[in-house]
C-alpha cells in the first residue's frame, strides 16, 4: 500500500487536492494503475470479446442452440464470483485471492480454447466468469486501499476508460484475430494477459495481515438464489414465447427481491448496510447502478440490429453507433475526473441519468420518424451520460460506506453493473416479442416494437434521474459526517 493512502478510512484534508493524470504513470504508482485496469480489462473484455469469436466455434463445432448460453453462463458466474469477492478477500486476503481468481479464469480459457465440442466451451466460460468476477469486484476494492484520495477520481476515470474501450475495440480486435488465425486466438490471448496480471498483483498487492480474524461464513443459499434469479432472467429471453419468458421474468424478479429481503436480515450479508435504502445515499446510488445499464441494454441489444434493418445500414456503419458511445464515454470520463473540485463532481452525479434519458428519448424519436442522424447525437449523449457520473458516483458510494462494509461495496459495483445489462437484456426482449419482433417480421413491425422497447427504456432512465438526484441531495450534506461515522465504526467480528 502506497504511503500516502488513506489510512483506516480516515477523512483526509486534501480529498479536494488536484491530483493529476501523469501522476498515475509515475514508478510510485503506475504499477498499480496498469494491475487494477488490467484486471478490470480482462472482466471488461470478455464481456465484449467473445461475441466475434463465438459464432465461429459454433459453425466448426454446431450447436447453435447453444450460443447465448456461453454468455449466460459467463454473466451469471462472473455476477456470483463479485458477491463472493468481499468474504473471500476477508478470509484470504486480497492478494491470495486474487491469484486464485486468476488461475480459475486461466483454467477456462484453457478449456474454451482447447474445446472440441460447444459444452467445453461452455465449461470454459463458466470457470471464466466465475474467476473475472473475483478479479474484478476486488480490483475496484483495491482502489481506495493503493491510492490517496486525490487520484482516486483519475483511477475511476481511467476505469472507465477501459469499460469503454472495452466496447468499442473488443469486438474489432476479436474479429481481426478470428478472421487471420483462429476463433481459439482470441480466447488465448487471455492466457498472457492473465500472467502479466499475476506478475503484478504479486509486485503490488501487500499480503493479508497476519492479524487473526474470523471470516464470515459463505452465504451459499443466498448466493445460490442471486445465481438462479439471473440465471432464469437469462433464460427467460431465450424463449420465443412472449408471456412465457414474462412469466419466467416476474419469477426471476420475486426470487431475486426475496433473496435481497434475507439478505437484509442476516448477520452476515453480502450486500452493504443501507443497499437500495431510498433514504441513504449508498442506497439511491446503487440504484443508478442498476438502472443506468439496465436502461442502456435497450440500445446494447437491439440499436445495431435497427439500424441494419430499419435504415439498411452495413454492420460497420451500424457498429459505428457503438464506437460513438464509447469515445463520448471515454472523453467525458476524462473530463470529469480532471475537474479539481469534488463537490463539483457530485453534483453532476445527476446529470448522467440526464443525459441518458435525452439519449434513449432521441433513439425513440428516431425510429419514430426515421430520422436516423438523431441516432448518433443521441449515442453520444449516452456515453456523455456513463462518462460524467460513473466515476464519482463508485468513489461516493465507497465514500459513504462504513469503512466494514467498503469491500462489500466496491465488489458489488461491477456485480450490479452486470446484473442491470441481464435484468435490461430480459425485460426488453420480452417487450419486443410482446410486439411481434422477429427475423421474418415487417418493418412496420419491427419499427413498432423497437419504439416500444426504446420508449420503456426512456421510462426507467427517468427512475434512474429521480435516484441521480435524490443522491446528490443526500450525499452533499451529511457526506463528511458519515465519514467521520464510518471512520469511527469499528470492524465487525466476521
Amino acid at each position: 500500500m502506497t504511503k500516502d493512502g488513506p489510512s483506516a478510512g480516515k477523512p483526509s484534508p486534501n480529498v479536494d487536492a488536484e491530483g493529476r493524470w501523469s501522476e498515475l504513470l509515475q514508478p510510485r504508482y503506475l504499477a498499480a494503475t496498469v494491475t487494477l485496469c488490467l484486471g478490470v480489462a480482462l472482466f471488461a473484455f470478455n464481456e465484449f470479446f467473445i461475441s466475434t469469436a463465438l459464432p465461429t466455434a459454433v459453425e466448426e463445432f454446431g450447436g447453435a442452440a447453444l450460443l447465448s448460453w456461453a454468455f449466460t453462463l459467463y454473466l451469471v458466474f462472473a455476477i456470483i464470483g463479485g458477491a463472493l469477492a468481499a468474504n473471500l478477500k476477508a478470509r484470504f486476503g486480497a492478494r491470495n485471492t486474487l491469484i486464485a481468481a486468476a488461475l480459475v479464469f486461466v483454467f477456462g480459457t484453457m478449456i474454451a480454447t482447447l474445446a472440441t465440442s460447444m459444452p467445453q466451451v461452455l465449461a470454459g466460460r463458466l470457470f471464466q466468469g466465475l474467476g473475472e468476477g473475483v478479479i474484478a469486484a476486488i480490483c475496484y476494492a483495491l482502489i481506495p486501499e493503493l491510492f490517496p484520495p486525490r487520484l482516486v477520481p483519475k483511477v475511476f476515470g481511467a476505469e472507465a476508460i477501459v469499460w469503454a474501450s472495452a466496447a468499442f475495440a473488443g469486438p474489432l480486435i476479436s474479429g481481426f484475430l478470428t478472421e487471420h488465425w483462429s476463433w481459439r486466438a482470441a480466447f488465448f490471448v487471455n492466457i498472457p494477459a492473465a500472467a502479466i496480471f499475476v506478475a503484478l498483483v504479486l509486485a503490488i498487492v501487500p499480503k493479508q495481515s497476519s492479524i487473526a480474524q474470523i471470516v464470515q461464513p459463505i452465504p451459499l443459499l443466498r448466493l445460490a438464489g442471486f445465481g438462479v434469479g439471473i440465471l432464469l432472467i437469462s433464460v427467460s429471453n431465450m424463449l420465443q414465447n412472449g408471456f412465457a419468458m414474462a412469466a419466467l421474468l416476474v419469477a426471476a424478479i420475486a426470487i431475486l427481491i426475496n433473496t435481497v429481503h434475507l439478505d437484509r436480515r442476516s448477520q452476515h450479508s453480502i450486500l452493504p448496510l443501507g443497499a437500495f435504502a431510498v433514504g441513504r445515499p449508498l442506497g439511491t446510488g446503487l440504484w443508478i447502478v442498476l438502472l443506468m445499464p439496465l436502461a442502456q441494454a435497450s440500445g446494447s441489444v437491439f440499436l445495431v440490429y435497427g439500424l441494419q434493418h430499419l435504415w439498411d445500414f452495413s454492420p460497420t456503419a451500424a457498429g459505428f453507433s457503438s464506437a460513438l458511445m464509447a469515445m463520448s464515454w471515454s472523453l467525458t470520463a476524462i473530463l470529469v475526473a480532471s475537474l479539481r473540485s469534488h463537490d463539483l463532481r457530485v453534483r453532476l452525479i445527476a446529470t448522467g441519468p440526464l443525459l441518458l434519458f435525452l439519449g434513449l428519448l432521441g433513439i425513440t424519436v428516431a425510429i419514430a420518424t426515421g430520422e436516423f442522424r438523431l441516432v448518433f447525437v443521441s449515442q453520444i449523449a449516452i456515453g456523455a451520460g456513463f462518462g460524467i457520473c460513473w466515476g464519482t458516483l463508485s468513489q461516493l458510494l465507497m465514500d459513504v460506506s462504513p469503512i466494514a462494509e467498503r469491500d462489500k461495496t466496491s465488489a458489488l459495483l461491477p456485480t450490479l453493473q452486470s446484473a442491470g445489462y441481464a435484468i435490461g437484456a430480459a425485460v426488453f426482449g420480452v417487450a419486443a416479442n410482446l410486439r411481434g419482433f422477429d427475423e421474418g417480421a415487417r418493418v412496420a413491425v419491427m419499427q413498432e416494437a423497437l419504439f416500444a422497447v426504446f420508449a420503456m427504456s426512456c421510462v426507467i432512465s427517468v427512475l434512474s434521474l429521480f435516484f441521480g438526484i435524490r443522491t446528490v441531495r443526500l450525499a452533499r450534506g451529511p457526506r463528511s459526517s458519515g465519514r467521520r461515522a464510518s471512520a469511527q465504526r469499528p470492524m465487525p467480528i466476521e
